[in-house]
C-alpha cells in the first residue's frame, strides 16, 4: 500500500498549494539520516507528491449513449467503482432520472499524485520499505496516480493504460504540451495506480516554473501542479 492510503499523514492545502512544514528533510538531512517519518512526509507532502481532489464527470444517460452510437454503461479503468451511490441511484442516473432528489453526479474523492522518477521519492520508498509500481521502463519522467477506484484487473498493464495516453499531458508556460510515451495501470490493495511515462526529450528545467500534470481516466479528471523551483534535491532538479 502506498502512503497516503492508510497512514495518517497531515496534508495542508491552501488555494491548491501545499504548505510544507519548516522541517523539510529533503533539504536539511542526508538520505542516510532520514527516518521513516521523513520518508512518509516526502511521499505524502512534498514538492514531488500531492493530494488532489479528482473531478468526476457525470454518468452519461442511456439516451446520450445511444445518440453517440453506444449501448449500455461504460466499463473499465475510471468507470468501474467511481460512483459511491447505491445501485438503484446509479440505474436511475443512467436512465436520466433522480432518486429522492439525488443528482446524476458522483461524489469527489482524493487521489495521490507522485513524481515517481524523482530521486528523493525512490529513496523515500526504500526507507519506508515500499515497492514502487513495477513499470516496464524507467527511461523518462514518471508520474503515478494512486487510489483510483476500480474492480480487480487481470489484463496487461500496458493494454489497460493504452486508452489513457491521449488523455494526459505535461504543460509549461510558453512551451508545447508533452504527451506520455506510455501509460500502465496496476492493481493495488488500495485501488488502481496509473503510471505515466513522459519522454526525457521534454527537457524539464528549474526555469519551467509551474508544471501542470493533467489527465483523464475514464470519468476521473486530474489537474495537479508541480513547482519546478521547489523540486530541487542535492542541487539538481528531480
Amino acid at each position: 500500500m502506498h502512503p497516503g492510503k492508510g497512514w495518517s499523514v497531515a496534508v495542508v492545502l491552501a488555494a491548491g498549494t501545499v504548505l510544507f512544514a519548516a522541517d523539510e528533510p529533503w533539504k536539511t538531512k542526508p538520505v542516510s539520516s532520514w527516518t521513516r517519518q521523513d520518508a512518509v512526509q516526502i511521499l505524502n507532502d512534498s514538492p514531488w507528491s500531492h493530494t488532489t481532489i479528482a473531478e468526476i464527470a457525470r454518468m452519461q444517460t442511456e439516451f446520450e449513449r445511444r445518440d453517440g452510437g453506444n449501448m449500455g454503461q461504460e466499463k473499465g479503468v475510471g468507470f468501474d467503482g467511481v460512483d459511491q451511490q447505491s445501485k438503484k441511484q446509479q440505474a436511475a442516473a443512467f436512465w436520466g432520472r433522480a432518486v429522492n432528489g439525488s443528482p446524476n453526479v458522483a461524489r469527489p474523492f482524493r487521489l495521490q499524485v507522485v513524481w515517481e522518477s524523482a530521486l528523493p521519492v525512490r529513496a523515500a520508498e526504500l526507507k519506508a520499505g515500499l515497492i514502487e509500481p513495477p513499470t516496464l521502463s524507467s527511461d523518462g519522467y514518471s508520474i503515478a496516480v494512486y487510489g483510483i477506484p476500480g474492480s480487480p484487473l487481470n489484463e496487461d498493464p500496458a493494454k489497460l493504460g493504452e486508452p489513457l495516453k491521449k488523455q494526459a499531458f505535461l504543460r509549461r508556460e510558453g512551451k508545447g504540451d508533452v504527451r506520455p510515451s506510455s501509460v500502465e495501470v496496476f492493481q493495488r490493495s488500495d485501488g488502481l495506480a496509473a503510471v505515466y511515462l513522459f519522454p526525457l526529450s521534454a527537457e524539464l528545467t528549474k526555469k519551467d516554473g509551474l508544471i501542470e500534470f493533467s489527465a483523464r481516466i475514464g470519468r476521473v479528471g486530474i489537474a495537479q501542479y508541480f513547482d519546478a523551483a521547489e523540486m530541487v534535491f542535492q542541487n539538481k532538479l528531480q
